[in-house]
């Protein structure tokens, strides 16, 4: 067996086809490597303004007008990009944010209301330091320019700041994030539209009505729920309320769930029947089983995500962030209560906000309601959380015009800087922490959520390793899954590596793809009986190839047990009812695949090989010594 360092990434997993990654891992890797992007987009549309800024400002002046017959609308591009382009990124953040509600974190209710009282008090303390700083100044309609993270730039920041941070702080980032993007597409809806149309806005309300009952009857045609938005779009940007609205409404109402068992059986027995008949009609129905086994909300958001990423958000930051810097304009901005009140309140504002109320709602409540980190994490995240860059521009532009949107402007982007400069100083001074310190500091005492329905029971399951051990590593698996083959020796180097780990291996046969998996788990059990599982498992994922029963009897010899005993229990299958146990188990804890691994109860979500899943079991320990 090569070195650890020289192990592959394996992350195949059987029956689902893809690897073991969530949309929250992709949505935050997507995020990280958009960051680049978007200050690649706000530097060209710097540099652009100020090289030639007549060119600048009449390129997204350009009108671009769409009619059929006597209708249309006509928008310059920077509108387009605003209101149209960013409806696509609204309704990426309402995907995710309805995602995290259906399967996440936020799955258990009680887990919402820390993250929405800190999204909250994180923009409620901001606008008032805004409102102080510009009282008697007449620019107090501004203040909604100071209240909102910038999802993509903070978590991006986030992970370059912070790699050893806990992954569940950038899920209580993003909630925080989302809380912010609702409310502000509320104050965009409210304060900063035009002159309300009444019959238009009646229409945009009715075509919501229409998508909610389609939503309850099950209509699930992609393509009627397109043309609904469109409408709907349509309807809001002639009533004058901003249509990104749209966005933020169409993602949370397209609902998440996990792939089931059931649903990729019949996925299976669609291909073999497409494999025996290859025709038109077959393929449609192949294409629409399939599409019927992933939610519609993981399908969209690998559609539309890294366009939003990568191309609209960066679009975005080109036709807003370009300012004309002169030193007459700097001079002002340095004095202007706009651009003070815009630095203060996401600098100081939002990590005030946003750790404040968690202290308070963690005191109030008695600790029942408290982070899913340490405090030092929440620290961090409050501070990068005043990284305000989309949504603060997207205000600034509706809120401000000529010079005070310049100065706008520049207090959004100064905040951007000093945000994540106080970031990078409150990492800095976690990781000189002594260690016990450091881990209290970023994991906290919280409780995590389990996602291991059935917990580990030393005398029933399987076990290898102390029944002590800090860490429990369970995997689901499948004697003839190639996969769950690739992964023993990088579970064995696991094993051997660290003393204070207990393995579980429970059974998921999939017998739509394997035909002899179930046989082959019986035989692990029936030589169980006699004390030779472990030996018997250690065969059985070595010659995957030869799982028939001849070869499971020649097995039986080679482990030493009592071959008569060990064909009669397998004939009368004395296991079975050990392994349906399992496969029920694994239905309760969303397991479709293999192998699944959870560590002390948490799925392990990415690839397993050696240094994965020793990162995933080093962060399991520290956190189970915390809490011990």
């Amino acid at each position: 067996m090569s070195a650890p360092s020289e192990l592959p990434r394996y992350s195949g997993q059987t029956s689902c086809g893809a690897d073991m990654r969530t949309p929250l891992r992709d949505f935050l890797r997507t995020e990280t490597g958009s960051a680049a992007f978007l200050l690649a987009a706000t530097l060209a549309a710097l540099v652009w303004a100020n090289v030639a800024a007549g060119s600048y400002e009449s390129f997204w002046e350009t009108v671009l007008a769409v009619r059929l017959g006597d209708a249309g609308i006509s928008l310059d591009l920077r509108e387009w990009v605003n209101s149209g382009l960013m409806t696509l990124f609204f309704f990426v953040v309402g995907l995710e944010a309805r995602r995290e509600f259906d399967m996440g974190e936020l799955r258990e209710r009680r887990r919402i209301a820390l993250p929405l009282i800190a999204g909250v008090f994180g923009m409620v303390v901001p606008v008032a330091i805004f409102l102080a700083v510009n009282a008697g100044d007449g620019e107090l309609h501004g203040w909604g320019t100071a209240m909102s993270t910038d999802t993509a730039f903070a978590l991006g920041m986030l992970a370059l700041f912070g790699s050893r941070l806990p992954e569940s702080l950038r899920t209580f980032i993003l909630t925080v994030a989302v809380v912010d993007d609702f409310v502000a597409l509320g104050v965009i809806a409210v304060a900063y539209s035009g002159s309300i149309e009444v019959p238009a806005l009646l229409a945009g309300l009715g075509i919501l009505a229409v998508i909610l009952l389609a939503r309850a009857a099950g209509l699930r045609r992609g393509g009627v729920y397109a043309l609904l938005a469109v409408a709907l779009w349509v309807a809001l940007l002639k009533s004058g309320v901003d249509p990104v609205v749209t966005g933020l409404a169409m993602g949370l109402l397209t609902y998440a769930y996990p792939a089931s068992r059931g649903d990729l059986e019949r996925a299976s027995d669609l291909f073999r029947l497409f494999r025996e008949q290859p025709t038109p009609e077959l393929e449609r129905t192949l294409r629409a089983g399939l599409a019927t086994a992933i939610s519609p909300n993981e399908r969209l958001q690998q559609v539309y995500h890294p366009w939003t990423s990568y191309v609209i958000v960066p679009l975005f930051a080109l036709a807003n962030a370009g300012i004309t810097f002169s030193e007459e304009q700097l001079t002002r901005a340095l004095h202007s209560p706009v651009t003070l009140g815009i630095v203060l309140g996401y600098v100081l504002g939002k990590p005030v906000g946003i750790l404040g109320s968690t202290l308070l709602t963690t005191a109030f409540s008695r600790g029942r309601l408290r982070p899913p980190v340490g405090w030092g994490a929440v620290a961090a995240g409050g501070a990068i959380a005043g990284v305000g860059f989309t949504v603060s521009l997207l205000i600034a532009t509706l809120a401000f015009d000529g010079p005070l949107l310049d100065e706008a402007k520049v207090g959004i982007l100064a905040a951007v800087v000093c945000a994540s400069a106080v970031t990078w100083v409150i990492t800095r001074l976690i990781a000189l922490m002594p260690r016990t310190g450091r881990m209290r500091a970023l994991l906290g005492t919280s409780e995590s959520i389990i996602d291991l329905a059935a917990s580990v029971d030393a005398e029933r399951d399987h076990v290898r390793g102390p029944l002590d051990a800090l860490v429990t590593v369970v995997e689901y698996g499948d004697f003839e899954c190639p996969y769950c083959g690739q992964a023993e020796p990088v579970v064995r180097e696991l094993l051997a590596g660290a003393g204070d780990i207990r393995y579980v291996w429970r059974h998921l046969p999939l017998n739509d793809v394997h035909p002899h998996a179930q046989l082959a788990a019986e035989a692990a059990e029936a030589a169980g009986l006699q004390g030779a599982y472990w030996e018997m498992h250690d065969l059985l994922l070595a010659h995957q190839g030869a799982l028939k029963i001849h070869d499971l009897l020649k097995y039986a010899e080679t482990v030493g047990v009592d071959g008569e005993r060990f064909e009669v229990d397998l004939r009368a299958r004395a296991g079975a009812v050990r392994v349906s146990e399992d496969v029920d188990s694994a239905d309760l804890s969303g397991v479709s695949g293999t192998p699944t691994f959870f560590v002390n109860g948490r799925r392990h979500y990415g690839a397993y090989d050696i240094a994965s899943l020793k990162e995933a079991v080093r962060a399991a320990r520290e956190r189970a010594a915390l809490v011990r």
